[in-house]
């Protein structure tokens, strides 16, 4: 027999929220003229959010609120320069992590037609935050 899920009904569920396309101009690069002169870079974000109370209640404040996550992301891109997208996404990532109650975060950042010698439509990094085992474990403790 199965357990009782968070509500009530045997049944657990997740949901994934996901923000496509957040465009922001930014000053990150490995050139000191990409810092200077700046770029466009285009962010997707995800989130899996267990026991998404939302899904019960259709209550903002029971899920990820999509304004706060862009507010999130363009203050952490816009207020300091990064040499790489990898820097710039787990920085961005650790803000939603420690923001929201989430399992994983993942970032991605892309360059639309990078400055580089080569036709590319576009250099891009994605970095995925994980909550630990260990944190579960000691939540489980009560510690």
């Amino acid at each position: 027999m199965e357990a009782p899920g968070p509500h009530g009904n045997g049944i657990e569920s997740s949901a994934e929220v996901e923000l496509r396309g957040l465009s922001l101009y930014t000053h990150h690069g490995v050139s000191d003229a990409e810092q200077e002169v700046g770029q466009r870079l285009e962010f997707d974000i995800s989130f899996d959010v267990p026991d998404c109370d939302a899904m019960l209640t259709d209550r903002l404040e029971d899920t990820v609120d999509y304004a706060q996550v862009c507010d999130i992301v363009a203050l952490a891109a816009t207020e300091k320069s990064y040499r790489t997208l990898e820097r710039l996404c787990q920085v961005v990532a650790g803000r939603l992590m420690e923001r929201f109650d989430c399992e994983s975060v993942r970032v991605r950042a892309a360059k639309p037609e990078p400055p580089m010698p080569y036709q590319v439509q576009e250099a891009g990094v994605e970095v995925t935050l994980e909550r630990s085992l260990d944190r579960e474990s000691d939540e489980e403790d009560g510690v």
